[in-house]
C-alpha cells in the first residue's frame, strides 16, 4: 500500500510541476521574465521529484519505472540549462535535450501502459503519457526552431500546456487506481 501511496503523491506533485513550468512558459505580462524563468525552474524540478517517486515506488524494474527515471533526469537537464552560468545557446541545447528525454521517458513508461488489460485507468494513463509525450515533443522542436533564429515562443507554450494536461489527465487516473483499489 504505502508504494501505491508514493505513486499517487508523485502524480499529483510531477501534476503541479509541470502546471508550473506551463505557466513559466507562458508570456503573461504580469509577470517579469525572471519571475517566468522561477516558475519554469520550480516547476521542473517538482516534476524531477514526482517522476523520482513514481519510478521509486516500482519495486520491480520495468520499463515504466525506467521511463520515470530517464524523465527524472530530462527534467534535471533542463534544470541544468535554467541555473548553470551557460551561454544562451547552450542552455536551449540542455533545455531541447531535456525535452527530448522526457519525451523519451514518457515512450518508454508507455510501453508498459500498453501492454496492460484495458481499463478506465489505463486509459487515463494511455492518453495523459501520449499527451506529455507530444508537449515535450513542441517544446524540443520549439527550442531547435528558436535555435535557427525564428520564434517557437507559441509551439512551446502549447507544448507545456498539452504536458500539463497529460499529467493532470493521468493524476487522476493514478487517483481513480488508487481509490478503487482502497475502497
Amino acid at each position: 500500500m504505502e508504494n501505491e501511496r508514493k505513486e499517487l503523491f508523485g502524480a499529483w506533485i510531477q501534476a503541479s510541476g509541470t502546471t508550473l513550468a506551463a505557466i513559466g512558459s507562458t508570456p503573461l505580462k504580469n509577470f517579469t521574465e525572471s519571475q517566468l524563468t522561477s516558475f519554469n525552474l520550480w516547476g521542473n524540478e517538482l516534476q524531477a521529484l514526482g517522476n523520482a517517486l513514481i519510478a521509486d515506488s516500482e519495486v520491480l524494474i520495468t520499463m515504466e519505472k525506467i521511463g520515470n527515471q530517464i524523465q527524472a533526469a530530462g527534467n534535471l537537464t533542463v534544470i541544468a540549462g535554467i541555473i548553470l552560468p551557460v551561454e544562451d545557446v547552450t542552455g536551449q541545447e540542455l533545455d531541447i535535450r531535456g525535452n527530448l528525454m522526457q519525451a523519451l521517458g514518457g515512450s518508454a513508461a508507455l510501453t508498459d501502459t500498453l501492454g496492460e488489460k484495458r481499463s478506465a485507468e489505463s486509459l487515463y494513463n494511455i492518453y495523459g503519457n501520449l499527451l506529455q509525450i507530444i508537449g515535450n515533443s513542441m517544446q524540443a522542436i520549439a527550442g531547435i526552431i528558436e535555435l535557427r533564429g525564428r520564434d517557437g515562443d507559441n509551439i512551446n507554450t502549447a507544448g507545456s500546456w498539452i504536458q500539463a494536461a497529460g499529467s493532470v489527465i493521468q493524476a487522476l487516473g493514478s487517483t481513480r487506481d488508487h481509490l478503487d483499489e482502497t475502497g
